[in-house]
């Protein structure tokens, strides 16, 4: 695997004592670019509800009379917050917002459409961006197109700050941090586990899927998409290396082989091809310190009863394969589209309040010792939660930059914030733990 030295990005410098609770010096600490739509609203919603005094928010989108509706909407903080007129496709008025705040933060997908030109404004203009995007092409784009430009920018540019892949890149690193805490060896092979889960998929994630699936048909957006370590390299630089390198995202996992304190049979999780990539590329950012023979999977649970969870496994197994392909064949997915959720849709707030996810990471060191990091959170995962983690995301780039590591360039959570961002989800709400496993019994 190739992997990033520290020496391949530079320094972010140092903040200036003026410009408000960022001590940057720009017009805005956070400009939320989308806000007119669900989720943009939703994280909108969350900034005025818990973002510190004092801090700079801006409201940015194409069009002004929607911005203007969802701004009326949103708690009579946010009132007066300013709006910024920006098409997707004007590079003009991406370059001019852009130059006006310290952080951007995107949900304005699929990015593969929309994304391109933001975080190419992003990255020139030494801006921090945050985004929701479950699209490993483009995400390579971003470390093909701007990971030098952001290197000797300071900024960081950092993907995937929602439910894709906050859980799992941070549930990664809490476990590294505290394997090297105890001076426990390294990391070997890494499973997470959707333990348990209530919500529904976003229209936006919908629309990410109908874009994944037409590039799929192209040869060679399918071998990047099939290459387990896609995102691990730098620019121009992807690796050739085969399936059997990685546990493979489509893997029926006897769930004791995860940890003994696992029963049933583990399915697919339907994220795990984007996941993975990018806690791949996060081991590779941080110098595989990890563990040189460190890999990483992900599943969900379907039940602790043996026959009938292997019977469900092999069920989500088929049926994500079927989904996929469904989307990428023109009759079915015109019929798929009259049913599944639209861009903007989402659901009421009742069934947002109700979700919830818990997700447990489970490794093995090199000495034998067995750990597991969890995290749990109140909410719709693809909507409450996610909206949580990206506004959090966002806020830990503005506000918390004493503490974040001196790194730039196309990053990840983990390695752009790390320890702030966990502190700052627990804050939240969100409940997460690394524990050594010392009892194999059922429950642990």
């Amino acid at each position: 695997m190739s992997g990033e030295s520290n020496t391949d990005t530079t320094s972010t410098p140092e903040p200036t004592p003026n410009g408000g609770p960022g001590g940057h010096g720009r017009e805005f600490d956070v400009v939320v670019y989308g806000a007119s739509g669900f989720v943009g609203e939703l994280t909108a919603r969350y900034l005025a509800d818990h973002a510190p005094i004092g801090t700079k928010i801006a409201l940015a989108g194409r069009n002004e009379s929607k911005l203007t509706a969802a701004r009326e909407r949103l708690p009579l903080r946010a009132h007066d917050w300013p709006l910024i007129i920006a098409d997707a496709e004007s590079p003009a008025a991406l370059d001019a917002m852009v130059a006006r705040t310290q952080v951007v933060c995107t949900t304005v997908g699929p990015y593969l459409k929309y994304g391109e030109a933001l975080v190419v404004a992003a990255a020139t203009a030494g801006t921090d961006y945050v985004d929701l995007t479950g699209e490993v092409p483009f995400v390579r784009y971003s470390i093909d197109k701007v990971h030098d430009v952001a290197a000797a920018s300071g900024a960081r540019i950092v993907h995937s700050c929602g439910f894709d892949s906050v859980p799992s890149d941070i549930t990664t690193y809490a476990l590294f941090k505290k394997i090297a805490d105890d001076a426990a060896g390294e990391m070997t092979d890494t499973t997470l586990v959707v333990e348990s889960f209530r919500g529904g998929i976003s229209g936006g994630t919908i629309d990410s899927m109908r874009v994944i699936a037409e590039e799929a048909r192209n040869a060679q957006s399918r071998r990047l998409m099939l290459n387990p370590q896609a995102l691990s390299s730098g620019p121009g630089d992807v690796p050739r290396v085969s399936l059997s390198d990685e546990p493979s995202d489509l893997s029926i996992i006897n769930a004791k082989k995860v940890d003994p304190s696992l029963r049933g049979t583990l399915a697919p999780f339907f994220m795990a091809a984007h996941n993975t990539r990018i806690v791949r590329r996060s081991n590779a950012l941080l110098d595989n310190a990890y563990g040189k023979n460190f890999h990483y999977a992900e599943t969900m649970s379907v039940g602790s009863v043996p026959a009938v969870s292997t019977l469900l496994a092999g069920a989500v197994a088929v049926g994500t394969g079927a989904f996929m392909g469904a989307m990428s064949f023109g009759p079915t997915r015109r019929v798929l589209d009259r049913v599944l959720p639209k861009p903007g849709d989402g659901p009421s707030e009742k069934a947002r309040e109700n979700g919830y996810f818990v997700v447990g990471t489970f490794t093995r060191t090199t000495t034998g010792r067995r750990y597991r990091a969890r995290m749990r959170a109140q909410g719709d995962p693809g909507y409450k939660a996610t909206a949580v983690m990206l506004a959090e995301s966002a806020l830990a780039l503005a506000l918390d930059r004493d503490r974040l590591p001196k790194r730039s360039g196309v990053l990840t959570t983990a390695v752009a914030m790390g320890d702030a961002l966990i502190d700052r989800l627990r804050n939240a709400g969100f409940s997460i733990d690394a524990t050594e496993l010392t009892d194999p019994a059922p429950g642990a």
